[in-house]
């Protein structure tokens, strides 16, 4: 019988970007981490420039300036066709990919760009669907949702909040980068795992505060004694939830608010998206 998934072998995977739509956005920085499993952590990282100006908003957050990229950076395709060798052969080799927001974000900025530079998709290159992929942002949210936002700038379920709840140490002067979030969100999906397999009555306080109307949630159990092919399967489910409420949210004029939108539509697909998707 094989390990609890968060004590197997996992393929960490962050990328940096030129902007936030995964439609339009460019790679300029990448990391690609195995990580557990009782082996030695192997990290692999690329810088890239994307040939493009990027949105002064993502510079903000990762400083990778475009003159950095276009002096240090390796040519777009060239980096392009490295990473999605090696995010193939992690595939192949039934590692799961492990990252925070994967399923809608990550997955679908490489996949966009395999398109673009490699005239084929992820899955393509990958010979196989996506089967193994933990996101600890849909696994976090399912397990203990509605958290508040910690602060103006903070949200409740961004890296740092599910670091941070999660009892993992958090310096902001390393965050941003590729290898430091990557390398943060397999510590958390351990951590999750952790907790689900541990019985409830012995759970940390906060777990077990969590509660409705209909009193206390118990839903690490469903992270809780399943192969990483079912845990797959489940985040399919439980991201098109989450989507399906944030809809019904934004189309509610008394609960929205100033973000109301009678015609909102989140797609809750996951881990790909149709191109051209809605986020």
């Amino acid at each position: 019988m094989s390990a609890p998934w968060h004590l197997q072998r996992m393929a960490a995977l962050d990328f940096e970007s030129s902007d936030k739509d995964p439609e339009t956005a460019r790679i300029v920085s990448c990391a690609l981490i195995l990580v557990g499993g009782g082996l030695p952590t192997d990290t692999r990282t690329w810088l890239i420039n994307p040939g493009i100006k990027q949105e002064p908003g993502a510079i903000a957050v990762h400083k990778l300036t475009d003159e950095h990229l276009a002096e240090h950076g390796a040519p777009a395709e060239q980096a392009i066709g490295e990473i999605t060798k090696s995010v193939s052969e992690v595939v192949a080799s039934e590692t799961p990919l492990v990252g925070h927001n994967l399923g809608s974000y990550d997955l679908n900025l490489l996949d966009r760009e395999i398109r673009r530079h490699l005239g084929d998709t992820l899955e393509g290159v990958c010979r196989a669907p996506l089967t193994r992929v933990i996101d600890t942002m849909v696994c976090d949210k399912h397990a203990a949702p509605y958290r508040r936002r910690v602060s103006e700038t903070q949200g409740p379920y961004q890296m740092r909040t599910t670091a941070e709840t999660y009892g993992l140490p958090w310096v902001e002067e390393q965050a941003h980068g590729a290898e430091y979030d990557a390398l943060q969100s397999a510590r958390a999906a351990y951590r999750i795992g952790v907790i689900a397999h541990t019985r409830p009555e012995d759970r940390p306080e906060w777990v077990q505060r969590l509660r409705n109307r209909r009193g206390p949630y118990d839903r690490f159990n469903d992270l809780a004694f399943v192969d990483v092919e079912e845990l797959h399967r489940r985040q399919i489910g439980w991201a098109r939830d989450d989507a399906a409420s944030y809809q019904s949210w934004l189309r509610n004029a008394q609960k929205a608010g100033d973000k109301h939108d009678p015609n909102a539509v989140i797609d809750g697909t996951w881990p790909l998206r149709p191109v051209g998707g809605e986020a």
